[in-house]
């Protein structure tokens, strides 16, 4: 049995899409929050869609965090460095954490349309500096539309997986390929981290041109072992 997938800021539309699809495949969760009141909300509001049966809870965030060694990071970028420094002490030696964390310009009163520059090279990069040395980072789920993740379609779209550790970007392609019609593709070490991140400005400049909220992106011309 695999290890529960904690979900650190698990209460807004990425996390709440991204428990929902694991639940569906049959993977434990727990959904994370500053408030374990409204941790609790969450759950049963994903309770109501998925049955009481699904292995699910609710804890405030530190909890969360060392109730498991796999975490999700899905809080917007102005929470996420004040965040994980209060979670430093609850991360246990060899989690794997996958920070979604996009620097948009929307976190300073600008565009969501740019990209803030962020002085590690990427929130992610910002991510493994603020974590406790033993604890993996690895950038994923940032071009996933929340919308389609809510909801029940099979989705259309690859996750690009990045990180310094070979075992953080295959946890992370696992968890990925868990929901139907993704795929969690191998996108080299963490410092690539900074184009799938910016990516995520362009992927919403489409949806406002297109009035949509489902852009996402697909690689073409992998050979097959990448499928």
């Amino acid at each position: 049995m695999s290890s529960p997938i904690a979900i650190l800021g698990g209460t807004g539309p990425q996390g709440m899409g991204l428990a929902l699809r694991w639940l569906r495949a049959g993977e434990s969760v727990i959904i994370g929050s500053r408030d374990a009141k409204r941790a609790s909300e969450a759950v049963e509001k994903l309770a109501a869609r998925v049955g009481s049966g699904a292995n699910l809870s609710g804890l405030e965030n530190s909890a969360a965090c060392a109730a498991t060694d796999i975490s999700v990071l899905t809080v917007p970028f102005e929470g996420q460095a004040a965040l994980l420094k209060q979670l430093k002490p609850a991360f246990r030696p060899g989690t794997v954490l996958i920070d979604a964390t996009v620097p948009l310009a929307a976190a300073v009163g600008g565009r969501p349309t740019r990209t803030l520059g962020v002085w590690q090279g990427s929130a992610a990069q910002q991510a493994a500096e603020l974590v406790p040395q033993g604890v993996s980072v690895a950038a994923a789920f940032h071009n996933v539309s929340a919308d389609l993740l809510s909801g029940d379609e099979p989705i259309d779209c690859d996750v690009i997986v990045c990180s310094d550790s070979d075992h953080a970007r295959d946890v992370t392609r696992r968890l990925a390929g868990k929901i139907p019609h993704l795929r969690g593709l191998d996108g080299g070490k963490l410092e690539n981290a900074r184009i799938v991140e910016q990516i995520t400005a362009l992927l919403i400049t489409l949806n406002i041109r297109h009035k949509v909220h489902s852009a996402g992106i697909r690689i073409t011309g992998l050979p097959p072992a990448q499928q």
